[in-house]
């Protein structure tokens, strides 16, 4: 904390807001309906989108305008200039989530209370850019939202404050995703109001347990025939939407969906065994339920199969 100003429970924080895509926008709206002076909104720039490769604003941009907020989408916060704009608004704290862009210590050096970071999982578990798919990856119980003080290294700073939810059979990223973001927002507000009136204390991270969650492409989603059933079905709920869960039809790969895991059964790992497109893997087996073709729309896994005319014994790469 860099000030002994004092702050009531009442009294509105004067607070710069940082994030780019969904998962930050119930924060933003949270803090702003919480009566907080938002006295400017940081996003990544417009990036062309689409076929018509439009430029398009990120979602935090958007919600900001509806709200009537300033909006900032600089290139890097590295330019002097960019530091002395955000110090001349003199915010008592600097609230992000999933902004993209790295803070330099300039940048964390101007808040009163500090830069409070929301980040998806229960830290020291999970530092790093993908979070949410990897503790689905890993078969983890339970994930959650960690509000920590930021310092210069990846996802280091002490804890403010955190809450778990439960990982269950059913939990995909997207749903996953949507539950915490909107934990974040309702916990961003305790974390602030506690912080400023020095109810809340940050806590120091333990060494231990600490592991890494390095950002995603789009070879993560190659499903490997060789891995237990358990690991793939995993996989397709970690990485769908994003980067997607696909194996190799030929020249084609094919997205799947969603799959369900069949005990007692088993074969060489990639053959079909059935009608109601059942592939064998390393341990048991994968029926595939819901699946995309390049350019089409999800399709049911035994209609998609019929239309491919594949007979039990094919063999998927």
């Amino acid at each position: 904390m860099k000030t002994e100003k004092r702050y009531s429970p009442m009294t509105p924080l004067r607070l710069a807001f940082m994030g780019t895509p969904d998962f930050a926008v119930p924060a933003l709206r949270a803090l702003y309906e919480g009566g907080h002076n938002i006295v400017a909104v940081y996003c990544q720039p417009p990036k062309p989108a689409g076929r018509g490769h439009h430029m398009q604003k990120a979602p935090v941009h958007l919600t900001a305008e509806k709200l009537g907020l300033a909006v900032r989408t600089p290139k890097t916060l590295r330019d002097p200039t960019e530091q002395q704009a955000l110090a001349a608004l003199k915010p008592d704290a600097l609230v992000v989530a999933a902004y993209g862009l790295i803070l330099p210590q300039p940048v964390l050096d101007v808040p009163a209370l500090g830069c409070l970071n929301i980040h998806a999982s229960l830290l020291p578990r999970w530092r790093g850019a993908a979070p949410i798919q990897q503790a689905l990856l890993a078969g983890d119980n339970e994930s959650g939202i960690t509000i920590m003080m930021m310092e210069a290294g990846l996802d280091t700073g002490p804890i403010l404050i955190r809450e778990s939810v439960p990982i269950t059979q059913e939990t995909t990223a997207r749903s996953l995703h949507d539950e915490l973001a909107a934990l974040g927002g309702r916990l961003i507000v305790r974390a602030l109001e506690g912080l400023a009136i020095g109810n809340l204390r940050p806590v120091t991270q333990p060494q231990e347990g600490v592991t890494y969650a390095p950002k995603l492409t789009r070879a993560d989603g190659m499903i490997d025939w060789q891995r237990p059933a358990v690991e793939i079905e995993r996989q397709i709920r970690a990485l769908t939407p994003w980067p997607g869960t696909f194996f190799n039809y030929g020249d084609e790969q094919i997205k799947v969906l969603k799959a369900a895991i069949i005990p007692g059964q088993s074969g060489n790992p990639g053959t079909l065994l059935d009608d109601r497109f059942i592939v064998a893997c390393g341990q048991q087996a994968l029926q595939l339920i819901s699946l995309q073709r390049a350019g089409k729309n999800a399709a049911d896994g035994a209609a998609l199969l019929r239309g491919l005319r594949l007979p039990p014994g094919h063999v998927f790469a």
